[in-house]
């Protein structure tokens, strides 16, 4: 199939993107970024998602485009707290304008790249579909609205859309064509390998009176091909997912893309260390404003319905990102 994969030159997008073509599909790009690097040999159009004549030439000279998977986001939660108008305008406002324009030109299955960060506190720390919602950052609050705009979108104009909230994306291509274009991301294991890279740096463990088993925050950490593999999944059983859901006439599905296990964070570092081969420096300090315990994702509908299931390691996880940021730092 021909897939039209908006911010595919990303962390996410590009390992998406090889992750199709590994399985005989062909990605079209969509992107106002460019890497060269990684853009070289693929179809690519670099512009925005909300330009309509660009969308139009793409499908001119794509007809047969069988689904669009949408990534294009921005995705730095601090960031958005600084400049919400930025945020709402381009995960939203462009993301309508992407719908609006797909809508018209006869493209009508949409696989959408959510958050669970859109959900709320759970007492036992695991989620469903069904779950609460409480997004709580310019940035979460952004999925959420868009897919609320994508579900009205199915129901009112013939569309079918499938939202994957993501949980916690590591590591990199297991063959090491791409991986994280930050050098040290935000999460976890970036201020990991940041700590063990910057002489004198001292890993904080913020937060150590959580309900969770050592007192950690517990997160759902997911390999990144893995989490590719979702979107490959994703659009080869399209029509079978919809089929074997519990409401088959619905257009609209939200599936977890999680590993289904909580690993908290004292676990994640004693796995990191093991990888690294050394003992890192720690100190164990209050937890930062706005801080949650945090949760894992019950997976039971993502592997029911699109038969897949998270299979890489953590530590595969770890040593794919140490191996990226070595290949990095050599170039």
């Amino acid at each position: 199939m021909k897939i039209l994969v908006t911010g595919g030159t990303g962390y996410i997008g590009s390992t998406v993107c090889y992750a199709l073509i590994d399985n005989g599909h062909i990605p079209v790009i969509l992107d106002k970024n460019d890497r060269s690097d990684f853009t070289f040999d693929k179809i690519f159009y670099q512009g925005d998602i909300s330009d309509k004549e660009l969308l139009k030439k793409i499908i001119t000279e794509h007809p047969d485009i069988d689904f669009t998977i949408h990534l294009a986001a921005m995705t730095v939660v601090p960031d958005s707290v600084k400049d919400p108008s930025e945020y709402y305008t381009e995960n939203v406002t462009k993301s309508i304008a992407l719908f609006t324009n797909l809508k018209e030109f006869g493209y009508h299955k949409i696989v959408y790249s959510s958050s669970a960060s859109i959900y709320d506190d759970p007492i036992d720390l695991v989620v469903t579909e069904e779950s609460p919602l409480n997004p709580r950052s310019p940035y979460a609050r952004t999925k959420y609205m868009t897919e609320m705009i994508l579900e009205d979108f199915c129901y009112a104009y013939g569309l079918r859309g499938m939202s994957l909230r993501y949980f916690n994306p590591i590591g990199a291509d297991p063959k090491m064509r791409t991986g994280a274009t930050i050098k040290f991301p935000s999460h976890l294991l970036g201020k990991l390998l940041k700590s063990v890279s910057e002489e004198g740096e001292v890993f904080k463990i913020t937060g150590t009176n959580w309900p969770t088993k050592d007192g950690t925050g517990i997160r759902d950490y997911i390999h990144i091909w893995d989490l590719a593999m979702a979107h490959v999944k994703a659009v080869e059983n399209f029509e079978n997912a919809f089929e074997l859901s519990d409401e088959p006439q619905k257009p609209y599905l939200v599936l977890n893309i999680g590993k289904g296990e909580g690993i908290t964070v004292k676990e994640f570092i004693s796995i990191f260390e093991n990888v690294y081969g050394k003992i890192i420096d720690k100190i164990e300090t209050e937890p930062r404003l706005g801080d949650v315990a945090g949760a894992f994702a019950n997976v039971e509908k993502v592997n029911k319905l699109l038969n897949w299931s998270a299979s890489l390691s953590i530590e595969e996880g770890v040593k794919d990102a140490m191996n990226w940021n070595e290949q990095r730092n050599n170039n």
